[in-house]
């Protein structure tokens, strides 16, 4: 089971980062590349404790649902959310937020087992791990650009 980790110091306040992380709105614009948007579940705002949201998006040219829970959240330093329904055999994402340096260090944890077992595992190692990792990656730039450069107008 691959376990991606990615750690992105972000010079805004943890609270800040904490909203724009599980906030649907942010989440649609920092994942523009593939599509996604929120079709069930909450479809806007923040998620809070046993939330869903549904997410449609386009991977490898292949419009896919998935539906996550959150699952815990100690605010405003981490939640997790976890699939309930979707392409994977399982996966688990936390997101944490420490205060350090003036700044909030978010760290990306996530955990994920693929489908069809032995081949799931040889496209792991092939393309997916590493496509999941740049995913990550992505998305915590665009949030640290969110949060940094944050205007009057972003409301959460």
């Amino acid at each position: 089971m691959p376990i991606i980790t990615h750690k992105q110091f972000i010079q805004a306040p943890v609270e800040v980062c904490f909203d724009l992380a599980r906030s649907v709105d942010i989440h649609i614009e920092t994942t523009a590349k593939t599509k996604e948007k929120a079709v069930d579940g909450v479809t806007q705002g923040l998620l809070e404790i046993g939330d869903t949201v549904t997410w449609e998006a386009t991977h490898f040219g292949i419009k896919q649902r998935l539906t996550a829970k959150i699952t815990h959240m100690e605010k405003p330093y981490v939640f997790v959310d976890s699939m309930v329904k979707g392409v994977f055999s399982s996966f688990t994402h936390t997101h944490q937020f420490t205060e350090e340096n003036g700044g909030t260090l978010m760290i990306d944890t996530f955990e994920y087992k693929s489908p069809f077992g032995p081949l799931g595992i040889i496209a792991d190692k092939l393309f997916l791990e590493k496509y999941m990792t740049g995913f990550i990656i992505t998305r915590a730039k665009e949030l640290k650009k969110f949060a940094e450069n944050r205007k009057e107008h972003i409301h959460l």
